[in-house]
């Protein structure tokens, strides 16, 4: 029933051959990787106006203008350079791989870190502002917005884990509807306020004399640069996920990467001009600056809601782009075996569910310690992904200068002076958000680089006691026989205890039933049944005064492997009974599962399972004892 379960919730499973149509065409790559960057509209103008409106006041507005320019400027800079590093690297992998190929393993390693960390946090802001556009509209659901959170990544994490395919086809729709809605409301807001002057209705008034307590400085455009970065956060996911685009893969990640440049120009720089225009109000309780727009082109009509709603939808697609940015980002450092070689095996829907359960894991974990706070978990966002982008870059300079491509110096020359530009923007990001928030990320870096290197070196050092040369497999003798000391651990003479006894003496002549009990009458009783029994199997019977067992009978084991000699094996048989009811083995104590996990452990000890099935057809007969 529960494999039926599954199978409806997420699906029946994919032959490894049905993996090539479970990739992305243009139009579906667009709304899955659109989604993150084309949503931070919804907040970077905010947290840009957050950061001027209590210095300047109306004055603000026209400085809004500036800022979103250099943004876009940025934006630019930046699509190029990834539009080269999709050229250089098809097999996906972005940043990481660029860093570690050209500029050192640590290099990568620290790039993937910061990836990982915007990813998470990617799932985090974008579903927490998610439920802050819907909270807009409905103010009474603002008490359950955490809850509200936290079932959204929810039914994220089932969608993605259904596959790529089928999750793409369900993710563009609500994409699209925000675009369109979107594009349709500057447009529409512009004509409105140039062509016809119709003054703007406002959601929320501004108060007619806001004071102004400093004037424009250097620092503070840096400051409201650094918060409106958040906008180009998600253009590195194409690079990344070239691999999961339909061939040729290249050729149509770098025309979503064209189309996606556009999207972000127009409708972050186009809101950006609207709000200057239409002067919303930046609040920390209260609608959101897109709410306020809506408000102030469409009033209380149904395009009010429809980009509420849009919003609220194309915020929590957003995390689609983590969910696939992460998955395939661990799986690349996963084989390099920098992760847990979990995060490189396909789920039943060829998805990666380990890194999808665990992205959605954390991101959970961060929308509680936060209270789903937007405002919050952003001065944590940008950070990251700007260390990654400006170490791509640095990674592509190398690259150009060894490969020697035609017309080799001027794409070094474009990558060199994005490096510069984003380790720039990186300083600003770091310094004006430290104490907000971004020095947790720069510590979550080296600690999350560190555990990467103790992974590979686990992995280097199992791989290297477990090699076999050709020559040592040419004299490998496998003719070796050991002489059994079985050992079958028994809380009572049983059905499954008899079977595993009789399973033991067709292994060895020399077996020995182990019970430790932790009563006196259940001993007397077990040696009053065992006497019945016309065997020549040692019985060796323990009381434990103390209710200790598993202890003793690990001691005990542990007597007979000291002493044994070279050509002896220990081979302990655990009896163990499975239930027809799935819910049956919760039941049951699990002393069988504590033994083998610890006896696995240890030298010269051979640990084996001995199942016994019961049926339902089996008939009962109660007896007294």
């Amino acid at each position: 029933m529960l494999d039926k379960f599954m199978d409806i919730l997420l699906g029946e499973p994919l032959s490894n051959e049905q993996g090539a149509h479970e990739k992305y065409n243009v139009p579906f790559g667009l709304a899955i990787m659109a989604s993150d960057a084309v949503s931070s509209v919804a907040y970077a103008a905010e947290e840009i106006l957050f950061v001027l409106v209590p210095v300047l006041g109306v004055a603000a507005f026209n400085w809004l203008t500036w800022t979103s320019l250099m943004i876009i400027g940025l934006l630019l800079i930046l699509t190029i350079s990834y539009i080269q590093i999709i050229r250089a690297y098809p097999h996906g992998g972005g940043a990481y791989i660029v860093a570690k190929e050209n500029l050192g393993v640590k290099s990568g390693l620290v790039a993937g870190a910061a990836l990982l960390i915007d990813y998470v946090l990617t799932v985090a802001v974008s579903a927490s502002a998610s439920v802050a556009a819907i909270t807009s509209a409905f103010s009474e659901l603002n008490r359950y917005k955490v809850l509200i959170v936290i079932t959204l990544i929810i039914i994220l994490t089932i969608l993605n884990l259904r596959g790529i395919s089928e999750s793409s086809k369900i993710f563009s729709v609500p994409t699209y509807i925000f675009i369109v809605s979107m594009i349709f409301m500057i447009l529409y807001g512009l004509f409105k306020f140039l062509v016809l002057h119709i003054e703007p209705n406002q959601l929320v008034h501004i108060p007619k004399r806001m004071d102004v307590i400093g004037s424009v400085s250097v620092f503070l455009i840096l400051k409201a640069f650094a918060s409106g970065c958040s906008a180009l956060t998600g253009l590195e996911a194409v690079s990344n996920s070239v691999p999961n685009f339909k061939q040729p893969a290249q050729k149509n990640a770098k025309i979503v990467m064209i189309l996606l440049t556009g999207l972000i120009l127009f409708i972050f720089g186009g809101s950006s001009f609207l709000a200057r225009f239409y002067q919303v109000f930046p609040l920390h309780e209260g609608p959101t600056v897109i709410a306020q727009l809506a408000y102030g082109v469409f009033n209380n009509g149904i395009m009010f809601y429809v980009i509420q709603f849009s919003t609220a939808i194309i915020l929590l697609m957003a995390c689609n782009t983590a969910f696939t940015g992460f998955p395939m980002l661990m799986y690349v450092v996963g084989k390099d075996g920098y992760a847990p070689r979990q995060f490189t095996i396909r789920g039943k829907r060829l998805s990666f569910t380990v890194g999808i359960v665990a992205l959605a894991f954390v991101a959970c974990f961060l929308v509680i310690a936060f209270n789903a706070e937007t405002h919050l978990l952003i001065p944590l966002y940008s950070v990251g992904v700007f260390m990654s982008f400006t170490l791509a870059q640095a990674g592509m300079v190398i690259y150009w200068r060894k490969s020697k491509e035609t017309r080799w110096r001027i794409r070094a020359s474009i990558n060199g002076f994005g490096a510069f530009v984003t380790l720039v923007t990186t300083g600003i990001i770091a310094y004006e958000k430290f104490i907000h928030g971004a020095w947790i990320v720069i510590i979550l870096v080296p600690m999350i680089v560190y555990v990467m290197v103790m992974i590979h070196r686990h992995y280097s050092r199992v791989a290297c006691r477990l090699r076999v040369t050709k020559a040592s497999l040419k004299n490998t003798n496998l003719r070796v026989k050991y002489n059994h000391i079985v050992v079958v651990p028994l809380a009572s003479l049983n059905s499954a205890t008899i079977g595993a006894l009789q399973y033991a003496q067709s292994i060895s002549s020399n077996v020995i039933a182990l019970n430790i009990s932790t009563s006196r009458e259940d001993l007397e009783k077990l040696k009053h049944k065992w006497e019945l029994l016309d065997t020549d199997i040692l019985l060796v019977a323990k009381y434990s005064a103390f209710r200790a067992v598993v202890t003793p009978i690990l001691d005990y084991i542990d007597k007979i492997s000291n002493a044994a000699g070279e050509d002896e094996k220990i081979t302990v048989i655990l009896p163990e009974f499975e239930t027809h009811e799935w819910w049956g083995s919760f039941l049951h104590n699990h002393t069988g599962f504590f033994l083998r996990e610890t006896l696995l452990r240890k030298n010269n000890i051979v640990v084996a399972t001995y199942p016994y099935h019961l049926s339902e057809a089996d008939v009962c007969e109660l007896e007294d004892d």
